[in-house]
């Protein structure tokens, strides 16, 4: 059986469930790999308007992850297309 798509594993995410998530962090020009574990607090798809002079009823939205670390930080996390999302 392959593997559950980041998207799918996230339609199925409750609060206080344990996640892994692998992801691109990109500032300027540079990027690294890094991985986020921790607890599941909320999801939600947020609407933005990231792009400038996009179309006011072209929508754009982003899901988004608020997780607890184990040192009790809240961090939020916006899954792309190369995220790698795991339930632990």
């Amino acid at each position: 059986m392959p593997a559950a798509t980041a998207y799918e594993t996230f339609a199925t995410l409750q609060p206080d469930d344990r996640v892994q998530v692998d992801h691109e962090v990109k500032v300027g020009f540079r990027r690294w790999m890094t991985t986020t574990i921790g607890t599941v607090v909320k999801k939600e798809r947020r609407r933005h308007s990231l792009h400038f002079k996009r179309n006011p009823d072209d929508k754009v939205y982003s899901d988004v992850l608020v997780l607890r670390r184990d040192s009790g930080e809240l961090t939020t996390v916006t899954l792309d297309e190369f995220s790698e999302l795991r339930k632990l």
